[in-house]
């Protein structure tokens, strides 16, 4: 059943996570699951590409005007019913700007941890299968609709 996100925050999370998975469709990965929930934890995405498990959580945050960002590359997209995005910039932020990426506490990794091993378990994952953990930011400008994404390679857990 898929998950029903009622408030204003849930709804920015929602539109963020779309446009996560636009981001890496178009970068060749394939999506295998969205939202795997256990009572300890949950995934965002979890993707694959060139035969490596890719977890993914995603922070999506919105303003009424984005920060400055070094503009790598453009990605056209449509998200969601409710929200439409133009434009999907790759980048990253100035120093003094809020960071989502500061949310993932040692708590959150913890849980996202136990959330892994539970998914390779129940889904008999080989020991052999490379896997790892990203984070996508996605910063929301939803009067403009244009959306900046963020992508954190590799954390360790």
């Amino acid at each position: 059943m898929p998950k029903v996100f009622t408030s204003k925050t849930q709804k920015i999370g929602e539109i963020g996570e779309n446009i996560a998975v636009k981001f890496l469709v178009k970068h060749c990965y394939l999506i295998i699951d969205r939202n795997y929930t256990k009572k300890w934890g949950e995934i965002d995405i979890i993707a694959e590409k060139e035969g490596k498990l890719y977890f993914v959580e995603v922070k999506s945050v919105s303003r009424v005007t984005l920060p400055s960002f070094v503009a790598r590359e453009t990605l056209k997209t449509d998200v969601s019913r409710e929200t439409k995005v133009k434009n999907v910039t790759r980048g990253t932020l100035d120093n003094n700007e809020y960071r989502p990426e500061d949310n993932m506490h040692p708590w959150k990794l913890k849980r996202l941890s136990r959330t892994i091993q539970t998914y390779l378990v129940s889904n008999r994952i080989q020991e052999e299968k490379g896997w790892q953990v990203d984070l996508i930011v996605v910063y929301l400008d939803l009067t403009n609709k244009k959306a900046k994404v963020n992508v954190i390679s590799d954390i360790v857990l």
